[in-house]
């Protein structure tokens, strides 16, 4: 025992155990066909990102996957990596050069790749490092990154081979533009917030009618030049005079049409609405409908170009404050109103998005949409919770081409090619394209210098799709074993917010380019919310840091804490007296090690008693074990670790150590020790998953290990035989020794008093097996059996059986006829909320039959209850 620390210390254990396994590779992973295949491949973080609570909860579910599969004998592998996150890194490689001095446009573009990489070498695998000290069983030789040189091309590869067939072509389409960045954006990078605005009143005139004028509502009166028309409902009874009319824009006298188009919403603003195609996605949709031109008043960089004729060159927001100004100078505006407004800014930049027509190259999507969406329906890929799956169908039926180019230079650079009359020419690199225009072309005179890449950079999306299969070569090397045992992938953790943009287009790439689904399930986490329920941001201050609740409360304790409250698709109200929580159940398993390895052992037998706890605690173990695996094949993580934690707690702490453990100062039998130490190794096998760390400690430590060995890869526990008879009869043991010691604190009385216990049941061998176990644990004597109720003494209730501790004159009559009386009423009061449940006809018609059945037995037990009840309270008399 002196080589035992009194107290768990977590952090000694963790950097010494993640260690081992790394000196042991004993997370890696090679091809067997012996055994079945288990893959995970990691959400890759951005190479710019740190551990926050979702990374924890997200990677947590990951590793007790994981875990448990490789100790179920499965070949389980955890693919790890990162992304090169294009617009994230190339802001964080152009802030680091600004503060060397150095501007992006000065340099060319390999000397700028050569400072992202230097950055990305620098703090590029941060994530990843921290993810270790969560305990996370990744095989870290398979880490992956989307701009390693065999991704690279595999992302070329794919470009080539969908432009071949006819599925990427380049078009002028509306995009989210950051004026910051210079670059279009994703829908998903794009980030709304509510913000106060101005909703701007400007009067129209009406081309011919002198005085006359038409009223249009706007937040971005700074457009007005680049307006095409305005548009009406064709029912709205206040503009039917306007309809074939054309009205001016002010301040630049340029006549446009009034349209008629039910698109308008009548009720909003004046009903009249100001059409520019150039800048509103919806209007551009208006324009196409009725062919209006498209006007573009606005710079790359978000400042007013020539075709907007006035405030050339200034800044979209100042021109805002000086139109509004020099509208009012000169009549045109008739008000201003407050008004609260989503506004979409760039996720990296901050930058308020532009809707911006745009050269850009376009991924057709409705072919690939097809065979994704028929596998989430019919379940071959299976949405988890399957509330999803609706919001799947929506997007994947209403799909649209994909923006996939960059305006950046960190990425995989577009792979065309263009010749200076323009032609385009898409091949894997240079000297490919070459020989096309040679070859295919005959234009036999071209060199390389003729040929200009294209500068723009894939969208990060367009790598990231290829992850559970390019992380295997497989495009590069498509019969390799890696990818012949591990693909298809088992399981996808991730988070809702990604299920089109990443986890639809993983599907898409996966029945595209390997003719099958690439995972079976994939498990949705919920959002990390504090108590609260406000989602965690470092803008609000509410998100602890990761590793600093780590250092505080130890991996374990975060890990289960995190857990506690986390059911899949639903949001995890985070509190950190969870992580407490989690702490202090490794400080309760840690005493039970102690406990354990503090008996000195004696050659004498098991006494009955403990033979019968040894049976007893099998079953319960298995059942519960049973019990965890359901839960497990369900995805309910949280559901299996409460299992557990309760099993450990509850069942084998508080009771089975309590009934085997010898008198004070008293020797163990050796039998009683070997089981018990068997059943503690069982029950840290089934705690692996969740707590990797204190178990593979105690393990280790419960008996002698040869090196290299380790929980990791110990056997999974498997059910065995349930005597579910006795488990019920020590349901009963426990419910009457948790009486007993309720009584002695309500008297007052002494645990050394030993207590007399009288029992009245039909059912005595019940009694009888356990016995012996409640006179240790509530220092009662041997039971009497009676069939009748022993006169003055008000019993308690198991079931049927009355329960009397004869106590005679120490029984206070007044207060035990109060107790009884409460105990009578409060019984009334449930029989009534049952018997409304089972008169509800809706109810018993629509309810599962079992639930309809329990809601029965409930009401016959109160029923007993009652009877037992009210023939005590005459007794006492």
């Amino acid at each position: 025992m002196s080589t035992i620390s009194k107290t768990y210390s977590p952090t000694e254990v963790e950097d010494k155990w993640y260690a081992y396994w790394l000196q042991h590779k004993l997370f890696a992973s090679q091809p067997n066909p012996e055994k079945e295949p288990y893959t995970i491949v990691i959400p890759p973080p951005n190479v710019t990102g740190i551990l926050h609570m979702g990374h924890m909860l997200n990677n947590t579910i990951q590793d007790i996957l994981v875990r448990k599969a490789r100790m179920e004998g499965k070949e389980a592998v955890w693919v790890p990596g990162t992304d090169h996150a294009s617009i994230a890194t190339e802001a964080k490689v152009v802030g680091m050069l600004k503060e060397r001095g150095i501007a992006k446009t000065d340099l060319s573009r390999e000397e700028f790749l050569s400072y992202a990489f230097e950055w990305k070498n620098k703090y590029g695998g941060i994530i990843l490092e921290q993810l270790k000290k969560l305990g996370a069983s990744c095989d870290w030789d398979r880490t992956r990154f989307t701009m390693d040189e065999k991704y690279y091309e595999s992302v070329i590869d794919v470009f080539v081979r969908l432009y071949n067939k006819g599925l990427i072509y380049r078009g002028v389409r509306m995009v989210n533009w950051d004026p910051q960045g210079k670059t279009a954006l994703s829908d998903e990078e794009v980030i709304f917030k509510e913000v106060q605005s101005k909703l701007v009143y400007i009067q129209y005139p009406v081309v011919g009618e002198e005085g006359a004028s038409v009223t249009i509502a706007t937040v971005r009166p700074e457009t007005i030049m680049a307006d095409a028309a305005i548009c009406v409902h064709p029912e709205d009874e206040r503009y039917t005079h306007l309809h074939g009319k054309k009205v001016r824009i002010p301040l630049i006298d340029r006549e446009i049409p009034v349209i008629l188009d039910e698109y308008v919403t009548m009720d909003f603003g004046t009903g009249a609405l100001k059409v520019t195609p150039a800048h509103d996605l919806n209007d551009y949709e208006l324009g196409q409908k009725h062919r209006l031109p498209v006007i573009d008043i606005l710079s790359d960089d978000g400042t007013l170009n020539e075709k907007a004729q006035l405030f050339v060159g200034m800044d979209r927001f100042a021109a805002r404050k000086a139109i509004i100004k020099e509208l009012e100078e000169k009549g045109y505006l008739e008000k201003i109103e407050e008004y609260k407004s989503n506004v979409g800014t760039s996720e990296r930049t901050g930058a308020v998005i532009e809707p911006k027509l745009s050269m850009q190259w376009w991924l057709k999507m409705d072919d690939m949409a097809k065979p994704a969406l028929d596998s989430v329906m019919n379940d071959d890929v299976a949405l988890i919770p399957a509330k999803f799956k609706n919001t799947y169908r929506v997007w994947m039926e209403n799909i649209h081409d994909w923006c996939i180019s960059r305006q950046l230079w960190w990425g995989q650079q577009i792979p065309a090619f263009y010749l200076q009359d323009g032609t385009i020419i898409v091949a894997k690199n240079k000297r490919e394209a070459l020989r096309k225009a040679q070859h295919e072309m005959q234009l036999f005179a071209l060199t390389e210098q003729d040929l200009e890449q294209d500068p723009d950079v894939l969208d990060t999306w367009f790598s990231s799709w290829l992850w559970p299969f390019g992380v295997f070569d497989a495009l590069s090397n498509p019969n390799n074993e890696d990818i012949k045992f591990y693909y298809p992938t088992s399981d996808l953790v991730t988070g809702p917010d990604i299920l089109f943009f990443w986890v639809a287009r993983m599907i898409m790439a996966g029945f595209e380019f390997m003719g099958e689904r690439p995972f079976k399930n994939v498990y949705l986490t919920g959002i990390v919310r504090d108590a609260k329920g406000r989602k965690m941001s470092k803008q609000l201050g509410n998100s602890p840091d990761p590793l600093d609740l780590i250092a505080k409360f130890g991996a374990d304790g975060v890990r289960t804490g995190l857990l506690f409250s986390a059911p899949a698709g639903n949001d995890l109200l985070f509190d950190e007296k969870l992580c407490e929580q989690g702490r202090n159940f490794c400080n309760k398993v840690w005493n039970a090690f102690r406990l354990i390895k503090g008996w000195e052992i004696s050659t004498e037998s098991a006494p009955a008693s403990n033979q019968l706890a040894f049976t007893w605690f099998e079953s319960k173990l298995n059942a519960t074990l049973s019990e965890i695996l359901d839960h497990f094949s369900k995805f309910r993580i949280s559901d299996a670790l409460h299992a557990a934690y309760k099993l450990i707690w509850d069942e084998f702490c508080s009771n089975y150590l309590e009934i085997i453990k010898p008198e004070f100062g008293k020797p163990i039998d050796a039998e009683t020790y070997e089981t018990t130490v068997v059943f503690f190794e069982r029950l840290m096998a089934l705690m692996h998953p969740f707590m990797p760390f204190i178990t593979e400690e105690i393990w280790q430590n419960l008996r002698e290990r040869s090196q290299g060995e380790s929980l990791c890869r110990a056997a999974y526990p498997t059910v065995g035989t349930i005597n579910a008879g006795l488990v019920a009869d020590f349901d009963v043991l426990f419910e009457v020794v948790t009486k007993v010691r309720e009584t002695r604190n309500s008297k007052g009385l002494s645990p050394k008093e030993t207590l007399p216990l009288v029992v009245r049941t039909d059912n005595t061998e019940r009694y009888q097996n356990v016995d012996p176990i409640i006179q240790k644990l509530a220092n009662t004597t041997p039971i009497e059996f009676v069939t009748e109720d022993v006169a003055g003494v008000s019993p308690f209730l198991i079931k049927a059986d009355k329960i009397f501790i004869a106590l005679g004159e120490k029984i206070d009559v007044e207060a035990e006829r109060d107790r009884l009386q409460k105990e009578i009423e409060y019984n009334e009061g449930f029989m009534k909320s049952v018997d409304a449940k089972l008169s509800n006809e809706r109810f018993v018609q629509n309810a599962k039959p079992e639930v309809v059945e329990k809601e029965r037995q409930k009401k016959a037990d109160a029923e007993s209850k009652l009877v037992a009840l009210r023939e005590a309270l005459v007794n006492l008399a």
